[in-house]
């Protein structure tokens, strides 16, 4: 079992924390999202990206570069507001997790 339905937030975060620092595309995300270990398809990535749009979170636009286009997101003042408000909750929930209980 690989538990991924308990790192859907996890990732969402991670998606929000760089869309707040710069444009992200999926295939980059998906990129930098293996580099800490999760392994998400397209067909993951992608619904929950526009999920998030639809949500407030994020705003894509589609960008072009010659023949090519791709569709490029960036967080909103709502997201950078929920990220904001997720670090503390993050902060104390990690607190409880590595706690010593020795």
């Amino acid at each position: 079992m690989d538990h991924k339905e308990l790192y859907s937030g996890l990732i969402r975060l991670h998606i929000l924390h760089h869309a707040v620092h710069e444009p992200i595309f999926g295939l980059g995300i998906i990129e930098e999202l293996a580099r800490h270990g999760y392994k998400l398809s397209p067909g993951t990535l992608y619904p929950m990206l526009h999920d998030m749009e639809r949500k407030g979170y994020l705003h894509s636009t589609e960008e072009r570069s010659g023949r090519h286009s791709r569709r490029v997101y960036r967080a909103t003042p709502l997201g950078k507001e929920a990220l904001e408000d997720s670090k503390q909750k993050v902060r104390e929930l990690f607190g409880e997790l590595f706690e010593d209980h020795s």
